[in-house]
Formats: structure tokens, sequence, C-alpha cells
């Protein structure tokens, strides 16, 4: 499977929308085997996702992102994991292990006490 997570600084990208580049991992058996950095075009939404559709990309995982283009990943057929926030080897670590989407990597007020819901799915917590 090949995995886009948006870093910065060695952490996840607080806004997928805004991030000029992403960590292609392929994982095969449980285990990271290639990984490169690869430019996102700037701009529009649509240049965003044909660069991660040209990249073969099956998954992304990120932080903030648009409704908008929430809504075109998924439509593309991608598993999509917003509103990811931590270190990224933890994050993708989690992802592989399938403990990903999780609390302890939530973004902070992403979730709240008074914020139950976010896109139509209910919260899940630890």
């Amino acid at each position: 499977m090949r995995v886009a997570l948006t870093a910065w600084d060695g952490r996840i990208s607080p806004v997928f929308d805004t991030a000029r580049h992403v960590l292609i991992v392929d994982v095969e058996d449980g285990l990271s085997v290639r990984r490169m950095e690869a430019p996102l075009e700037e701009g529009l939404p649509d240049r965003r996702l044909a660069r991660l559709t040209a990249l073969k990309v099956e998954a992304l995982i990120c932080g903030a992102i648009s409704r908008p283009l929430a809504d075109m990943v998924q439509a593309a057929g991608l598993q999509l994991v917003p509103f990811v926030a931590g270190p990224v080897e933890e994050v993708l670590r989690a992802y592989v292990n399938g403990s990903l989407p999780t609390a302890v990597f939530q973004m902070p007020g992403c979730c709240g006490a008074r914020r139950r819901f976010r896109r139509g799915r209910r919260c899940q917590r630890e």
C-alpha cells in the first residue's frame, strides 16, 4: 500500500490544503519498504488530487483539510485519515498497526466536549 503523509519538521503538517510536499511510504507486510518526498502542486485542489493520483497514493494521512478537498480525495477512492497531529514516525507506525485514527494523534480542538461529530462520524475516543 502506498501512503502519503503531509510532513513538516518531522511532524504531520497542520493543513493539507497548503502543504508543499508529502512523504510517500510504501508499506508491505506491515513494514515501511520505500520512502520518498514529493512536491505538491500549489493552487487548485484538483491539481493536488491529480498529483496524489499520479503518485499512485492509496491513503492520505494529514492534518486539517477543507471539506471540498476531502470530498474529492474520498471520491477518487483514496482512504483519508484527516485531523491527525504528531510525529510522522509515530503516526505512520500507528497507521501500519491499524490503530489510526485514535485520540492520541487527534489535532487539538478537533473533537472537544462540545463537538461530538466530525464529518458525519462520531469522533473516536480512547
